[in-house]
């Protein structure tokens, strides 16, 4: 049986890194942490058998394998770019594109879009999915919300707010988060070796996923105690399926930025329709 491939996000952790030799300055990049990059780093060269950095006191070097393995990593991800973009084709009509994560499209747009809908039928809508922060350099939308820091993305835009770390869980699953599997998204800069009882060697994620998605999904079907963003977590508790694990809420240097094109009337009604939402329940 064939091997499967390493994950797209350690590719692009590598890319990133290669291009800067710096992890913290491809972290700025993508938006994730210096760790979590460099654990992407990490883990691919454990795949593939070979070490791709000579890590120095001021930075990086590739080694020979790196330095054979970044042209095809950055010619497949121009060739993944370039066909995503095939698809951005139609009539551009009273057509609103917005770029964000799956995340905020699932737990904070989807659930209360209808009432968008149902105020503006006349405007269609068109969702680009982004992963990484430089992802949206290379989508032409008109409301856009990245993941990152105030650094990265606050300078003309609005964070979406509350913005803390919360510990959600099924509300079919008993125990503590002593007692629970922890699952913890990595790219952000606290986690759950920040929480108030953690003590050495005691709260340790068992689960690490790649988005907050990803970690409420693990959390509703009962996997563990998942960390996630407040904003998003207000959404899934609405369901009533969720339920808040700790009454502690984390600060988290990273947020959700919403930046819409001031010139566009129809991506200003959005804006405003979207931070009327973080006061509104989510309604099926």
């Amino acid at each position: 049986m064939a091997k499967s491939l390493p994950p797209l996000t350690w590719f692009r952790a590598f890319e990133a890194a290669a291009r800067n030799l710096s992890f913290t300055a491809a972290a700025d990049e993508i938006g994730m942490t210096q760790s979590a990059v460099s654990q992407h780093v990490k883990a691919l060269e454990s795949r593939l058998g070979v070490a791709l950095f000579i890590r120095k006191a001021r930075g990086l070097a590739l080694t020979d394998d790196g330095r054979k393995l970044i042209p095809q990593v950055a010619s497949a991800l121009g060739t993944l770019t370039a066909a995503s973009r095939i698809f951005e084709t139609g009539t551009t009509q009273n057509l609103l594109t917005v770029a964000t994560s799956v995340s905020v499209a699932e737990w904070i747009i989807a659930p209360r879009l209808r009432t968008f809908t149902d105020r503006h039928p006349d405007i269609r809508l068109r969702f680009l999915s982004t992963i990484w922060p430089d992802d949206f350099k290379s989508v032409n939308a008109d409301v856009e919300i990245p993941f990152g820091t105030f650094k990265q993305f606050g300078k003309n835009a609005t964070l979406l707010e509350p913005n803390g770390l919360v510990a959600i869980k099924s509300a079919t699953l008993d125990g503590d988060l002593h007692a629970l599997p922890l699952i913890e998204a990595v790219g952000t800069s606290a986690g759950w070796e920040n929480w108030p009882s953690a003590k050495k060697h005691d709260l340790i994620p068992q689960i690490y996923v790649d988005s907050f998605d990803a970690a409420l999904n693990m959390a509703f079907h009962g996997n563990g105690v998942a960390l996630v963003s407040e904003v998003l977590a207000h959404s899934a508790l609405a369901s009533d399926q969720l339920v808040v694990a700790s009454d502690f809420i984390a600060p988290c240097e990273e947020g959700y930025y919403v930046r819409a094109n001031a010139q566009n009337p129809t991506a200003m009604l959005f804006r405003d329709w979207l931070f009327e939402q973080e006061q509104m329940p989510a309604k099926n």
